[in-house]
């Protein structure tokens, strides 16, 4: 997949913005550099010298682009694979949030604790109004594990376990290739996977969930 138009967006769950990265590069390395890099993934909180880049800066405008100007980052990890953290990660829908503190909802459920972050299941409609971003800061090409998805699959909505064949037969497999600079957008229900990368290098890539509202009944975002 290349560039899409954000009608294109709609249809398909994804968008790639070549290069979008690439003004704030250094300004992002900066920021990541107390993060372990021997870690797989490491989910990010308080990590101050994000706060403007995901907000109005190069990255929080591309999910702007789909969500408008209240879009505001509620989760960060940071994924990092390469010849000593290499993995596989089959179909799958990202299903839950990270807030600050459990409360009894109506429609959140069921409750984790991941990375020592509080995260829940919402009602699937909210999940739909919600945006993905992956910023790249290495090349990913084929041999290096890019994100495959299903485009439109978004579109379904919740698939259960014994239905993601089906759906992905259905909509096909798109390989979602990237140089180190570009932003992937995706919409958060997708159903994605990722291979183990086959020539493995440095393959570092920020992962940001983006919401445009509220959580209802005194529930808060996490947020970064």
């Amino acid at each position: 997949m290349t560039n899409s138009t954000t009608n294109d967006f709609a249809t398909y769950g994804a968008q790639l913005f070549q290069g979008a990265l690439k003004p704030c590069m250094n300004d992002l390395e900066a920021a990541l550099v107390s993060v372990p890099p021997d870690e797989a993934g490491v989910r990010l909180h308080g990590v101050k010298a994000l706060e403007p880049l995901l907000g109005d800066g190069c990255i929080g405008a591309v999910a702007a682009s789909v969500l408008g100007a209240s879009a505001r980052p509620v989760r960060a990890i940071l994924f990092n694979k390469s010849h000593e953290t290499n993995w596989s990660l089959a179909w799958h829908q990202d299903r839950t949030i990270c807030v600050k503190e459990k409360q009894d909802v109506p429609g959140f459920g069921p409750w984790s604790v991941k990375g020592g972050l509080v995260h829940v299941a919402p009602p699937f409609d909210l999940l739909t109004r919600m945006v993905t971003l992956r910023a790249h800061l290495d090349d990913v090409p084929v041999g290096n594990a890019p994100l495959l998805i299903a485009p439109g699959s978004h579109t379904f909505g919740r698939v259960s376990v014994d239905d993601i064949d089906d759906v992905v037969s259905r909509c096909g497999t798109a390989t979602c290739i990237a140089k180190a600079g570009d932003v992937w957008l995706y919409s958060t229900p997708i159903l994605h996977a990722s291979e183990a990368a086959s020539a493995p290098t440095s393959r570092r890539v920020l992962q940001v969930d983006f919401a445009a509202e509220a959580l209802p009944h005194g529930l808060e975002w996490l947020g970064i």
